[in-house]
């Protein structure tokens, strides 16, 4: 990561019930490989517990052998149409330029990433693939010809947290395995934990929530404003002490969301420059 004149705040999102309602694959795959949802999952699931694999492996698995018995392709153009077709919360595609322009209001620079046990191929496809630095999320390898035949990665619910790692000293590539575990000072690294804000939905996201507000960041647990009861399933996460913040996934200029990261950033600023007085 190239050396920045401002501070930088990590904005790290989960995808999937984050930042778009439900799963990626329901929008489009899975009709057109003729199953439902609940068929699709269940069977990913079964296989899953059956034979004692993890559930992402499973599901990654059940995507290409679904897709080739009904002829569909399984290209990475494929998957970026299909991702073209998610639908996402209220909000959201006006949410990245008006954080970035408020965040520099206050002297940061606010740099979004993406860490999702979804479809990176799908990701890239919505149009708002470009405001991420990086988008870490499951994907697959390709043949000669272009055609998915294997996980290249699959991010789980433990997993996840080697990204914020990542994002913490400044590593974009997946494959390192070597400068991850170099040991950096927290001071010289490009992303302290404390300006790093993560944001999730689900179970698979609260190994990362934990990290994040353990080391002085903050974390922000989401639900679809639009289920009834949803914010009260999330509650726990806040008794437990996993997560900082329950608000829903409302992205609008004003919202509770909206007003509660401006705060986040007005902190983050204000304790950096503390910091900086405390050094001169």
């Amino acid at each position: 990561m190239e050396k920045m004149e401002q501070p930088i705040i990590a904005l790290v999102y989960d995808f999937d019930g984050t930042l778009a309602p439900g799963n990626m694959q329901e929008y489009d795959f899975i009709p057109a490989v003729g199953k439902s949802n609940k068929e699709f999952w269940s069977e990913s699931n079964e296989i899953a517990q059956a034979q004692d694999a993890d559930m992402i492996l499973t599901y990654m698995s059940r995507m290409i052998q679904a897709a080739r018995s009904k002829g569909l392709s399984l290209r990475r153009e494929a998957f970026n149409a299909s991702g073209g077709r998610i639908t996402l919360y209220k909000g959201v595609r006006e949410w990245f330029s008006r954080l970035n322009a408020y965040a520099a209001t206050r002297g940061m620079q606010l740099v979004h990433y993406i860490n999702s046990s979804g479809l990176k191929e799908m990701i890239e496809g919505t149009d708002i693939a470009h405001e991420f630095r990086k988008i870490y999320a499951c994907s697959f390898l390709y043949d000669v010809d272009g055609i998915a035949y294997w996980p290249a990665v699959a991010v789980n619910y433990t997993n996840k947290t080697q990204f914020m790692f990542k994002i913490n000293k400044g590593i974009e590539s997946v494959y390192d395995s070597k400068l991850i575990n170099k040991f950096v000072p927290e001071e010289k690294r490009p992303v302290p934990w404390r300006r790093m804000i993560f944001v999730g939905d689900g179970t698979t996201d609260i190994p990362c929530m934990k990290l994040v507000k353990n080391f002085g960041g903050h974390s922000i647990a989401v639900y679809n404003p639009e289920q009834h009861n949803a914010r009260r399933h999330l509650n726990d996460l806040i008794e437990d002490n996993r997560v900082d913040y329950v608000c829903g996934a409302d992205y609008t200029e004003g919202s509770e969301m909206d007003v509660l990261v401006r705060r986040i950033i007005d902190k983050i600023a204000a304790d950096y420059k503390l910091e900086e007085l405390g050094t001169k």
